[in-house]
């Protein structure tokens, strides 16, 4: 017992490689976070948002050569023809603002929940564009959709981003250390998105004041994203063992969350990142919170449609890693026997 004991305090230290090796790899993960976690607010930028600018055909081209002076390649434009088109495109999450030329005086539209990012930016034109027109004369901004008044800079849904992946990703975590069966695994995880949701949204919308809009709809937008997000990483953990969990981990953790834009906008986001982060369980649950909680739910269909393919995803990899390990289980059953028989 006494040499057992011992045995670990006498082992020699590790080679010095060995150290080399430790301090390369912490090296090149935080690199890696850093890059994740920083490239994408750094390079982000005002680059081809839809807005929409309504009025007579000669004031819009008019109008189209001042933004592009004013952020080069910025917006992407849709012609309509009075204010009326203009805030039904805001209400149904087509474009974030517009710029209303309709009513002679030259207005902006914003919907500050939408993105408070973007509408900083169509407030930042609007002195320009008053200058373009040679008027001395302010234009009117006007808040079409804005952000509750308990929380007017949507700080309560930007920080709630990463708290929504981590719930994700603590719960595939805990169920894969604590409980047996990937069924009863995925009823957990489905157990836990429904009383997380619930709990979420009461927190965001009734203490903080971050959400409007129906309870149920907004903490049912967070139920679906926590279970997509524990589902996918369940399902590749039942399949591929640790690898498949740090690989789940890392997709939502240093891709997913980042390209998420749930605090500024996925257009705003560098190059492809922002289309790519649309495909992920964060990025998608962000934007069907907006949906829910500002928009009466317009806008929604592909934020849900991607939740529910990730959420289907993991539950098809649980089974198909339930389908793998029973024959080893059944072959390991059938060389017990004969021991069995033996002892009895």
């Amino acid at each position: 017992m006494s040499t057992q004991a011992a045995a670990p305090a006498n082992a020699s230290p590790s080679p010095w490689p060995s150290v080399a090796r430790a301090v390369a790899l912490l090296t090149v993960s935080i690199s890696l976070l850093l890059t994740a976690f920083a490239w994408p607010s750094v390079r982000s930028s005002v680059h081809d948002v839809p807005i929409a600018v309504a009025g007579p055909a000669p004031a819009v081209k008019q109008i189209t050569p001042l933004l592009d002076q004013r952020l080069p390649d910025g917006f992407e434009v849709t012609e309509v023809a009075d204010t009326a088109a203009a805030e039904q495109l805001i209400r149904d999450r087509k474009v974030y603002g517009a710029i209303d030329l309709s009513s002679g005086t030259p207005q902006v539209i914003t919907a500050s929940a939408a993105s408070t990012a973007v509408a900083q930016a169509l407030n930042s034109i609007a002195t320009g564009l008053s200058q373009g027109q040679g008027s001395n004369t302010a234009v009117t901004v006007r808040d079409l959709i804005p952000l509750p008044a308990g929380d007017p800079r949507g700080a309560g849904l930007s920080a709630g981003a990463l708290p929504l992946v981590m719930g994700g990703l603590l719960a595939a975590l805990l169920l894969t250390r604590l409980v047996r069966g990937n069924l009863r695994r995925v009823t957990g995880a489905f157990a836990f998105a429904v009383t997380g949701g619930l709990a979420v949204a009461a927190i965001l919308q009734f203490w903080l004041g971050s959400l409007d809009g129906s309870y149920w709809a907004n903490s049912g937008a967070i139920a679906v994203t926590i279970a997509a997000t524990s589902l996918s990483i369940l399902g590749l953990e039942s399949l591929l063992g640790y690898v498949g969990f740090g690989l789940g981990a890392a997709t939502m953790m240093l891709i997913g969350n980042p390209l998420s834009g749930t605090a500024t906008a996925p257009e705003m986001l560098p190059g492809w990142s922002g289309a790519l982060g649309q495909l992920l369980p964060p990025g998608a649950g962000g934007q069907l919170l907006r949906s829910t909680a500002f928009f009466d739910g317009h806008g929604a269909t592909r934020s849900a449609t991607v939740l529910v393919a990730w959420l289907t995803l993991g539950v098809v990899l649980c089974l198909a890693g339930n389908l793998r390990r029973r024959p080893t289980a059944t072959v390991e059953d059938r060389d017990a026997q004969p021991a069995l028989h033996a002892t009895v």
